[in-house]
């Protein structure tokens, strides 16, 4: 795997100690790039009922926030040196902007990126908008 751009490792850190994990103790950062080139970030948001927001659906709020629609790739960094990989309810939201080839790369710690995933390794056979009828950029 080629080493993830120093500038992303930095915006993500940043976004992930921003933060706001008072029941977890389980910062999470993402960041998604656009086909244009955009970045967008978002941290995970715990409440007290133990729900909240993940750090993937912030970011892509914030991309669908600022008028854009297609995921071209998506970084995730986690607290340890242990996978962090989106949720499922996060592989969902994503697919609903992913293409066959954005690629989803998930980072240590430290920013090392530990793998990378396609929309169809990440959740196969999934459900999309060209099941109700709607153009999928996934495509089918």
């Amino acid at each position: 795997m080629s080493p993830i751009d120093p500038a992303i490792v930095e915006r993500l850190l940043a976004v992930r100690d921003h933060a706001y994990v008072a029941y977890s103790a389980h910062p999470v950062g993402a960041l998604i790039e656009t086909p244009s080139g955009s970045r967008y970030a978002g941290c995970n948001v715990e409440i007290a009922n133990y729900k909240g927001l993940c750090a993937e659906a912030g970011a892509i709020a914030a991309m669908v926030a600022a008028g854009e629609r297609d995921i071209a790739t998506l970084y995730v960094i986690g607290p340890g040196a242990h996978r962090c990989t989106p949720c499922g309810d996060c592989r969902q939201r994503i697919r609903e902007f992913a293409s066959p080839t954005t690629r989803i790369h998930v980072l240590d710690a430290d920013g090392q990126c530990l793998k990378s995933y396609s929309m169809e390794a990440l959740l196969p056979d999934s459900f999309g908008p060209e099941n109700l009828g709607k153009p999928s950029p996934m495509g089918g």
